[in-house]
Order: C-alpha cells, then structure tokens, then sequence
C-alpha cells in the first residue's frame, strides 16, 4: 500500500540547538513519505542562521547536559541536506514551484517576519502544505522533542486505522525519562482548568484535548474548521481546536506505541524556581478566560476559579500578581 504523505511541522523560538537535535531525530524514522517544513517566529538570537548552517554541514548538534537520547539523533544524516528558504511572503504556489522543481523531497525553511505566537506559526507551515495540497496529515511537533524511530509511522497508523480526526503520542520527560508527561489532557469543565492525563486506563473516559508537543491533524478537519486559532498566542490553542473538532463530529485519541521525549517548559519558567513566570501565567489566565467563555459559558465556575488563584497568591506573597489577575479577569 502506498504510504500517504504528511508534513512534519517544527515551530522554532529562539531554540536551535533543539531543533537541530530535533531535526536529526525525525530524519531517522521508519516512515517514507513525509516532508519537514521547520518554521522561525522572528527568533532574535539568529536561530534560523544557526539552523541552516546545520542544514549545510556547518553546525553541529549541541546536546543539553547528561542527554539519555544520542542514539535518537545519531549517526548524523549527510550534509549538505536538500532545503529551500522562503520568507513568509513567498509562500505561494508559483514561487514554490520554482524553487523546488530540481529538488527531490527539500527540507522547507521559512520566517515567519513576526512573533505572532503557537499557532500562528504553524499555521504558515499548514498554509504551506495547503497550497502543495500533496498530503493527508500535518503533524505538529515541538521543537524540543526527540523521538523514537517509529513514532511517526504509529501514530498514523493508528489514526487511520481509528478514523481520528486529532492524534497524539505517548510524551516523556526528556530529562526523566521514567516519568510521564501526558497521554493527552483533561479539562475540569466547572472551572475550565488543564489537566494532563497520567495513566494510560484514563485515556478513554477523560481526553479533552491531546496536547500540542505531537499534534496529529487529519487534513479532513482541517478542511472542515480551518486552521488553529491564533487569539491565544500561546496556552488553549489546541485545546480549543479539539474542542471544535469534536463539536463537528471528528474523534481524538492517543497512540501509546508512539513515543516522544518532550523537554517541555524551559523558555516559560522562572529561572530560579520551576514554576511558570509571571507573564506565562497571565497569559495563561486570560486564555482560561476566553476558552471558558467560548465552550463553557463563562459561568460562576470561573470567577470562584479565580478567586483560588488570588488566595493562592496572597499566600504566596505575590500581592503584586494578584491586582494584575484581577485586571485580566475583569478587562475579559
């Protein structure tokens, strides 16, 4: 049987070096027909000169400390690698035609001009295979991820032999790889609260949402809802979109067999504690917000929701994010 094709879709932010190691990792699995296309958000540390100076045979991979997962990046492909650049305003089928007609199979490069957040981002990368219009899946998958060689090859497996519409694997901590991350999430519908699912036996009766590190798109339910919604910048974006799906008939699931290690949460913590920063946390706050109004009707579940939030804050110290909470809670 013919192997369908899909577009691995990598969202850089200012994290060559895992990308890079992301970039080896997926060059080596087992499934045939699939094309990278890696998207930069304006990063501001020159992370897509770094990129295509790997891409070139200039860069070398640049391992975090006391890595478990060499072996998933290694041997290193051949360099040079076949790629193409584009910035965000070439992305259209008569530019793309001409520079990729001599090249067999190119890794796609394209900057993005901006900022503009998760989804976003990855939109310009579906809008690009939208316009190739050769593919039956889009795989999102976080750049600071290695995986294992038959991760993609399962989860398509497994979503065309479930008739999914959103698919997931199985995340593991890159840096503890004993512990799990998630088999895709739950939302508390009273206080519209996220919550990872951590055992396999709750797959069934609580997934909500399947979480963007491996985001597995039929392009069915792209044609149907469109692309991601991009007013959240980052945090309930995809938890919005397998909302949507779902209210227009599509199914989610979570391939177990398809592993990926997730370093997860480096770039949106404090520094000095492993919590979120301040800023992840507003923003986090308000697309809460937004996200319960639009699926769950913004009821009392919300403001008492909060008002845990101010306690916690209170208890903490942190009097100057409490007045910043409450200016997001009332300005929604």
């Amino acid at each position: 049987m013919e192997e369908k094709k899909v577009y691995v879709i990598l969202l850089n932010y200012n994290g060559w070096e895992d990308t890079i190691e992301c970039l080896e990792s997926v060059l080596k699995n087992d499934y045939g027909n699939y094309q990278i296309v890696v998207v930069d958000n304006l990063s501001p540390n020159n992370s897509m000169d770094k990129i295509l100076s790997w891409a070139k045979g200039e860069q070398e991979v640049i391992y975090p400390v006391n890595t478990h997962f060499k072996e998933l990046s290694q041997p290193f492909i051949s360099k040079p690698v076949p790629y193409v650049y584009y910035n965000k305003e070439d992305i259209n089928k008569s530019t793309i035609s001409e520079k990729e007609q001599a090249l067999d199979n190119p890794i796609v490069f394209i900057q993005s001009g901006n900022n503009g957040g998760f989804a976003a981002g990855n939109n310009l990368g579906i809008e690009y295979a939208q316009i190739k219009d050769d593919f039956d899946q889009v795989w999102l998958l976080n750049t600071d991820t290695v995986i294992e060689r038959n991760a993609l090859s399962s989860i398509l497996n497994y979503s065309n032999t479930n008739n999914l519409g959103l698919t997931s694997s199985k995340l593991i901590y890159y840096h503890t790889p004993e512990k799990i991350q998630a088999y895709g999430g739950s939302i508390n519908k009273f206080f519209a609260t996220a919550s990872h699912i951590m055992d396999e036996k709750d797959i069934e009766k609580k997934l909500d949402y399947i979480v963007g590190a491996s985001f597995l798109i039929n392009k069915k339910v792209i044609d149907k809802i469109g692309l991601l919604p991009e007013d959240y910048f980052l945090y309930y974006e995809e938890t919005d979109y397998c909302f949507n799906a779902r209210n227009n008939g599509f199914k989610l699931g979570i391939d177990v067999n398809s592993i990926v290690y997730h370093k997860e949460g480096g770039s949106t913590k404090d520094p000095n504690r492993n919590v979120d920063s301040e800023f992840i946390e507003l923003l986090k706050l308000g697309n809460r917000i937004k996200f319960h109004k639009k699926y769950l009707g913004g009821g009392v579940g919300l403001y008492l929701g909060f008002l845990i939030v101010i306690f916690n804050r209170i208890k903490r110290g942190q009097l100057s994010r409490v007045g910043k909470i409450l200016k997001i809670l009332f300005n929604k």
